[in-house]
């Protein structure tokens, strides 16, 4: 590793931060222009294991035929396949029992069950040998941001050293440590969307695929084509859910998010143990985690994950990644968010530094994922966590919410290449249709949700039942799957959602959730 001597030095590009968001931004602008000077100020002496580990299909792209890592993530990680939700109520006691969803068979297209630290200390590895100069472990202690101007960053490390660098642009990957919106107010917390997380690695998880469970459990077992084990298993309740992705070395991500106006963790004497109680209530849970244990030191919380910049660009400074914004862990949308911010970065610095008009790009790049984060979170996740445990409900949301992303997300790199990147999902003409179509269905099952649980019939088909649906493909047939499942909600409409056509529901609120105090982790949680 080649580091920049403590005098100060000028570049064109200086990032904050050397994870995933950082690097890939860093290597697009070189595999632009190999003669920019990029420097990448990364506060750690090695990447430690972080949540962020599970990826779906436009991320999938974007890891493989974006940044070239198809290679990597075969040998490094483990081949995803897809989601799986599993349910409970008052009924179910085993893990047979629970109600099931997820593919028949294993899926179409590439996803990944990724370990973030190898990940992304492989393609900062890249970054510098493709020509970017790298500095760490330091701390950023000051950025003053001069527009059209030159902007200095300052640092220091923990052996004494400081130093202060200038450059046209800076590149902010600094994750939800977000230097440039919290010094500039930027920060918005969305407060329309208060959910927590508590999550660590866990050992002696068992595995869903495993002999064991098929001999207990036989025909639970044969029910599935698929692999259970290498899907990212969804454990769901009332207002909350729960994660369990394996890992390569054996170690399974546990962790669950739950909407804070809804539920809570139990009570107990450690995050750990409260964890651990929450996901014993269920059977899936019960069965997996009967004889496993947190790893000690790994252990995390976090309140109100949810938040936004209002700023995503200037003239000298663009935001990525995380440091740009987060809405929700679930559907793991946060390296989609990665591959758009740091695309849509690189061509904005880019192609200013080569002289095309600044004001018009900046302005347009704002609009858009000011525009996308609004929809994307009024979509797919507002309310959502009143209906995502009720087995009938999501599993409709499911299969509309994938089909639709498959038509208006997933297919736009496939037809488009990398280009598609620098419009995020739901900004553009081609997303206006889906998101208009999931936002409707969506708020009309956040109203059903609200009087099942009014009228105490919430969760009714939880026991016992099983969906196992055909992985979505990019074929003709698309759209005639979703007229299909749009069939199927017209019949939910016409036999039950009449209830909430002209009265707007009010569901009983389950807990007071200002019990837990932050831990005070800034781990990102950007995708799962």
């Amino acid at each position: 590793m080649e580091t920049p001597s403590t005098a100060s030095t000028a570049w064109d590009v200086v990032v904050l931060g050397g994870a995933l968001s950082g690097a890939s931004t860093a290597w697009l602008l070189l595999r632009r222009n190999p003669r920019l000077r990029v420097l990448i100020l990364e506060r750690s002496d090695q990447f430690k294991r972080r949540v962020g580990e599970s990826t779906v299909e436009v991320s999938s792209y974007f890891l493989g035929r974006v940044l070239d890592l198809n290679e990597h993530l075969h040998e490094k990680h483990i081949t995803k396949q897809g989601l799986r939700f599993w349910f409970q109520n008052e009924h179910t006691h085993t893990l047979d029992s629970c109600s099931e969803t997820g593919p028949g068979y294993n899926v179409r297209l590439p996803g990944y069950q990724v370990d973030r630290a190898v990940l992304d200390e492989e393609l900062l590895a890249r970054t510098v040998a493709a020509g970017a100069k790298l500095l760490r472990p330091v701390r950023i202690t000051d950025v003053t941001l001069v527009a059209g101007g030159q902007q200095t960053i300052s640092w220091s490390s923990e052996d004494g050293r400081t130093g202060v660098e200038f450059a046209r642009w800076v590149v902010d990957a600094s994750g939800v440590a977000a230097v440039l919106a919290r010094k500039n107010g930027w920060l918005v917390p969305n407060t329309d969307h208060p959910i927590a997380s508590a999550w660590s690695r866990w050992t002696g998880v068992k595995n869903w695929d495993s002999r064991e469970l098929a001999d207990k459990f036989p025909e639970w077992s044969r029910r599935t084509k698929g692999w259970r084990n290498n899907a990212t298993n969804h454990l769901v309740g009332r207002g909350w859910w729960a994660w369990m992705i394996p890992l390569k070395g054996g170690d399974v991500s546990v962790g669950v998010v739950f909407d804070q106006r809804i539920t809570d963790l139990p009570a107990g004497e450690s995050i750990g143990s409260r964890l651990r109680s929450m996901l014993m209530e269920h059977p899936a849970g019960a069965e997996l985690l009967a004889n496993a244990s947190w790893q000690e030191g790994d252990v995390h919380f976090r309140r109100n994950l949810a938040y936004r910049s209002t700023t995503f660009a200037g003239d000298g400074f663009v935001l990525v990644g995380d440091a740009a914004g987060f809405i929700d862990p679930f559907y793991s949308p946060g390296m989609d968010w990665i591959g758009y911010t740091a695309c849509s970065a690189a061509t904005l610095v880019d192609g200013s530094i080569r002289g095309k008009p600044k004001a018009p790009r900046i302005a347009r790049h704002n609009e858009l994922f000011t525009t996308s984060y609004d929809r994307w979170f009024r979509a797919i996740y507002q309310d959502k966590y009143y209906y995502m445990g009720d087995h009938e409900l999501m599993t409709l949301a499911f299969r509309l919410d994938l089909g639709l992303y498959y038509f208006g997300v997933v297919s736009q790199p496939f037809k488009h290449g990398a280009a598609a990147f620098e419009t995020p999902a739901f900004a553009g003409p081609h997303t206006r249709l889906p998101f208009r179509l999931i936002s409707g269905y969506h708020r009309r099952l956040v109203s059903i949700a609200r009087s099942r649980l009014a009228r105490g019939v919430w969760g009714r088909n939880n026991h016992q039942h099983y969906f196992g649906f055909r992985s979505y493909e990019l074929t003709w047939t698309l759209p005639f799957r979703l007229i299909g499942v749009v069939g199927v909600y017209a019949r939910l409409e016409l036999c039950e959602g009449w209830r909430t056509w002209f009265v707007t529901p009010v569901a009983p609120a389950e807990s007071s959730c200002n019990s837990l105090k932050s831990t005070g982790s800034k781990e990102s949680i950007a995708t799962l």
